[in-house]
């Protein structure tokens, strides 16, 4: 499942009994937009195992802030509230999808 965060649904989404992955990017990145579609493949693929929240740094600014986003993409994996590992970068589906399956 794939929802998009805002400064409002963090905190609920990040603490929810459901693992967690945040994408975080911005309209005029480019390894963004390479990353994204390999991003929303495998929210269908693990739909029902981990949410993959869209964060758009600069709609939600104080989020980026409170996670201490420097550069993008940057992507977070929460368990139970608690950051458990981040990706920054680029990475190929095989990369990202060894990422997912460590982190459900």
């Amino acid at each position: 499942m794939e929802v998009t965060i805002t400064n409002e649904n963090f905190e609920e989404l990040k603490n929810g009994s459901t693992p967690l992955v945040v994408d975080f990017w911005a309209e005029w990145c480019g390894p963004c937009k390479m990353i994204s579609p390999i991003v929303s493949q495998l929210a269908e693929e693990y739909d029902g195992k981990i949410i993959v929240g869209k964060c758009n740094v600069e709609e939600a600014e104080d989020v980026a802030a409170q996670m201490g986003i420097r550069n993008i993409p940057t992507l977070i994996f929460f368990k139970d509230g608690q950051e458990v590992d981040r990706h920054v970068g680029a990475g190929s589906k095989q990369i990202l999808q060894k990422k997912f399956e460590a982190n459900i």
